[in-house]
């Protein structure tokens, strides 16, 4: 396995030169990580490491201490804790491709595709919606990829079915070797059959799905697969909730015709509900924007403002706690000096 097969490049390499001066050898790339140690694809092999706080996709240089020194993520995926604390939890770093998958079968979920593409967007990666089991869907396919179209500018939709191969010339057409794709949907969606599909063979372990559609848990931790000559991929545990984060940058891409008639208000501050002048609510009533497409964006806007506010107080008393520590190690140093 080679380092150009693992993503490797001269901006990666340029960060280890700079940084460290060292070797391409003592670089390697996060293919499983936990919250004590990670598993390595190295030049060699594979490698398990100590490590605490990387992320899968992850380069790390290896210079003999105990400790992989991780370098500057260039594109980083993540989303709300589940938890009560405001933090966020990432996913996946480093990729060209965030897709999100989402099963045609009983029938896609719009909202879900909207609330996944905010956070693929937020993640500078590129993003891509596959439409799974496309196979299960006996008509309609290309009325089905219209409407998730609408709900997704400027993001490719591919109708792609594992078990027959519909469409997986157009996901191997957007990979290549050194490319990285993180498939990011919920349970039951087809994501490892989907991984197996484009490697020709079994590499990761698939589950059944139940008769209402919904998926059983069979992948339980993220992990990057190289797929020889065809590129990367991260497959990911099925999510069930799509935390929003602080990050508003994907929800003005997901919904840039939302936005472009929300910049017509009478008031900047507009809340898009009762407001004299709101010219989002009257291209609603004109039938020029979905109502249901409204109300997603607005209860992800508010989403996002509530984990800002979160996260803004976290920075404060952080801020607060570290003041206290340096000025009591001032008086800790003032006092032995005195002595």
């Amino acid at each position: 396995m080679s380092l150009p097969a693992l993503g490797w490049d001269d901006d990666w390499a340029a960060q280890v030169d700079v940084g460290a001066g060292r070797a391409r050898s003592a670089v390697a790339r996060v293919s499983r990580a936990d919250a004590t140690s990670a598993r390595l694809l190295t030049p060699d092999g594979e490698a398990s490491v100590a490590a605490h706080g990387l992320v899968v996709g992850d380069w790390v240089v290896l210079d003999g201490t105990s400790r992989p020194r991780p370098l500057a993520r260039r594109t980083l995926l993540s989303r709300q804790s589940s938890g009560r604390d405001s933090t966020e939890q990432p996913l996946a770093a480093n990729v060209d491709v965030v897709a999100v998958v989402e099963p045609m079968w009983p029938e896609p979920n719009v909202r879900r595709i909207e609330r996944m593409l905010t956070l693929a967007w937020a993640s500078g990666g590129q993003p891509l919606v596959i439409l799974s089991k496309a196979d299960l869907f006996t008509s309609g396919v290309r009325s089905a990829v219209a409407e998730v179209e609408s709900a997704a500018p400027g993001v490719d939709v591919l109708a792609v079915s594992a078990t027959c191969g519909d469409g997986l010339a157009g996901m191997r057409h957007r990979l290549g070797p050194g490319r990285t794709f993180v498939l990011l949907g919920p349970s039951g969606a087809g994501k490892s059959s989907l991984v197996n599909a484009l490697a020709g063979e079994e590499v990761l372990a698939t589950g059944d799905v139940r008769g209402d559609g919904r998926g059983r848990h069979t992948t339980t931790h993220r992990e990057l697969v190289l797929l020889e000559g065809v590129g990367l991929l991260i497959d990911t545990p099925g999510i069930r909730s799509v935390g929003m984060t602080a990050d508003d940058d994907g929800l003005a891409r997901v919904f840039e015709d939302v936005v472009v008639h929300a910049a017509d208000c009478r008031y900047t501050d507009c809340g898009h509900a009762v407001e004299p002048g709101c010219s989002v609510r009257a291209a609603v009533d004109a039938g020029a924007l979905p109502a249901a497409r409204v109300e997603s964006y607005l209860r992800l806007q508010r989403e996002i403002e509530h984990q800002s506010r979160r996260k803004r107080t976290r920075e404060r008393s952080q801020e607060r706690r570290d003041t206290t520590g340096r000025n009591q190690a001032k008086a800790m140093a003032m006092r032995a000096k005195g002595r």
